[in-house]
């Protein structure tokens, strides 16, 4: 596993985003209608990485993608049995 930094890590989802959006023939125009996020925000994330969280859950809803937020910390295992217990009791 490579160890990235926080920069190289929002850089290389900035890419796979672009990718993506790409690949379902969406310009950023049309991505900022179906958004809401204006087209400037878009540009700036797909160049340097940097976006607001909300921004990103409205553009990544208008691709159709809601699963991807939705997953991001939904399969964390346990880290001990402990944690596993604190979770049953809640």
């Amino acid at each position: 596993m490579l160890l990235e930094t926080p920069a190289e890590m929002a850089m290389d989802t900035a890419k796979r985003f672009r990718e993506l959006r790409s690949a379902k023939r969406i310009t950023m125009k049309a991505l900022s209608t179906a958004s809401g996020v204006p087209y400037s925000t878009i540009r700036r994330f797909e160049g340097t990485g940097e976006i607001s969280f909300l921004s990103l859950v409205k553009l990544t809803s208008a691709l159709g993608e809601d699963e991807e937020i939705r997953g991001l910390f939904a399969n964390r295992m346990p880290a001990s049995i402990e944690e596993v217990i604190r979770g049953n009791r809640k």
